[in-house]
């Protein structure tokens, strides 16, 4: 546990706790090493080995990298952190994850379940957030953005497209991807997600 600097200890956030044992016990049900991960993900061995302990709390870039190698999307290894699936989610016990460094908050709003192949997720991104993923979690992903608030810049394949309120996206996702909030006020949008 990591100590404050008066002495006082400091808990690591419980969601990035059971996310930390979560992704150590997929290592290892696979039998990779620090370094067999790192090398399938691109994601260094500190780092991988921090965000295990839970001494940082990851990314949504970094856990996108680990969603990749292990072929499930954010919210199944999310969902996988949860106590048991429920049928209804109660706003206030949506699980909700900060990305502190870039200004990204994510509400899982569907309630969890590992056998369903859509979701739905609420995205918030701070003004002047800007989020590059390097590749889908899962190949051929599909997903539809819609924009609640704000003004919401997503590219894909090269291609820009700049969303207001209203307006929704369509895509498949087999490359890179950005998520940029285009204006002065945050950009909150619902993301539905349904594997392929």
């Amino acid at each position: 546990m990591k100590q404050a600097e008066q002495g006082a200890e400091v808990r690591p956030d419980p969601v990035d706790a059971r996310l930390g044992a979560r992704l150590a016990e997929l290592r290892g049900e696979r039998g990779w090493s620090l370094g067999e991960l790192a090398e399938r993900s691109g994601v260094s061995r500190s780092t991988l080995s921090r965000a295990e302990r839970a001494e940082i709390s990851p990314t949504a870039s970094l856990l996108n990298r680990l969603c990749g190698v292990y072929g499930r999307t954010m919210s199944q290894l999310l969902s996988e952190v949860e106590t048991e699936p429920a049928l209804l989610v109660r706003a206030g016990e949506q699980t909700v994850w900060e990305d502190r460094a870039s200004g990204f908050v994510r509400r899982s709003v569907s309630p969890p379940h590992p056998g369903l192949r859509g979701e739905l997720v609420e995205g918030t991104l701070a003004p002047g957030t800007d989020i590059a993923y390097d590749r889908p979690p899962v190949p051929g992903l599909e997903q539809h953005i819609w924009v609640l608030d704000g003004a919401l810049d997503v590219t894909e394949r090269e291609i820009g497209h700049r969303l207001g309120v209203g307006d929704c996206l369509r895509m498949r996702v087999w490359g890179p991807t950005r998520f940029r909030c285009a204006g002065d006020t945050p950009a909150r949008y619902v993301l539905a997600v349904v594997l392929p």
